[in-house]
């Protein structure tokens, strides 16, 4: 429990440590998943379909991949004849969910703080929680958007790999760096309003400069190391593994992955937490 001096005081210094963090994520987990839900759900709110169009959108999107790259370009991403017409759009799809995940969550950082200054000036609030949040909602979708593309290799394939198991421990590293950096866009957004129109530029660059449209292996060999440097190349070839490929995870390379992804999740928070106590007089 954090001492009640601290909690009411918004200039008083804040725990920085990864226990510090446990802690909290943990004794707020029944307000994160309140508000997750509430963010899920008011994304559709007044619409007919509602959380329908959850599932609707990436079913549509899958589609128009399918015919556009399968039909349209006749895109193939080199496996040889054995390769379907439908391979590359459900190959292409795996990227885009690995991108929108970590785009989504990375967009709305700097603005996280200012679309909430009354838990900031008026309401004891754990602000930490809130890039917390933003991933559970685009987790949610991440998921809706991965369950379309398991049913869709189903019935174009006939089969699954088993593989497809290990994907959670695939996109976990993932998941705590983008928390890490929300953690400190979140906490620049406040004191550099630009930073939440270079963000989206930066998301977009990385769409490109990720193997998403297409393989490492059509760079050349002095430029792949390049986009090896792109934090979502890993994820994405890993994801395509264990999902496509039907092969086990680089269980070396994510362990690697996630002990930078945890020091970068770390640094983060305790940035976070060292400039929060400025937050008041900013907004």
């Amino acid at each position: 429990m954090i001492d009640p001096s601290i909690r009411f005081n918004p200039h008083a210094a804040r725990p920085t440590s990864l226990l510090a963090l446990g802690k909290s994520l943990w004794h707020n987990r029944q307000l994160i998943a309140q508000m997750i839900r509430r963010e899920v759900v008011g994304r559709y709110k007044g619409s007919f379909m509602g959380l329908t169009w959850s599932f609707f959108n990436p079913v549509l999107m899958l589609t128009v991949y399918t015919f556009v790259f399968s039909v349209v370009f006749k895109a193939r991403w080199g496996m040889g004849e054995e390769e379907s017409k439908t391979q590359f759009a459900v190959v292409l799809f795996v990227g885009l969910i690995v991108h929108s995940l970590f785009a989504e969550v990375l967009n709305r950082a700097p603005g996280l703080i200012l679309s909430n200054v009354n838990y900031v000036k008026k309401v004891v609030f754990p602000l930490e929680i809130l890039p917390a949040i933003s991933m559970g909602a685009a987790l949610f979708h991440s998921l809706v958007s991965l369950g379309v593309l398991l049913i869709a290799f189903v019935l174009f394939n006939g089969y699954l790999h088993w593989t497809a198991v290990f994907t959670p421990l695939v996109l976990l590293p993932l998941i705590i760096l983008t928390l890490g950096i929300a953690w400190m866009l979140a906490s620049l957004g406040v004191f550099l309003r630009d930073v939440g129109q270079t963000i989206g530029i930066v998301t977009t660059v990385m769409l490109f400069l990720a193997p998403v449209f297409y393989p490492v292996t059509a760079l050349p060999e002095e430029i792949q190391p390049w986009l090896m440097a792109n934090p979502l190349t890993f994820i994405i070839e890993q994801a395509r593994a264990v999902l496509i490929w039907g092969r086990l995870p680089d269980w070396i390379g994510l362990s690697i992955y996630t002990a930078i992804a945890t020091v970068v999740a770390w640094a983060g928070y305790a940035w976070f937490q060292k400039t929060r106590k400025g937050f008041a007089d900013v907004l």
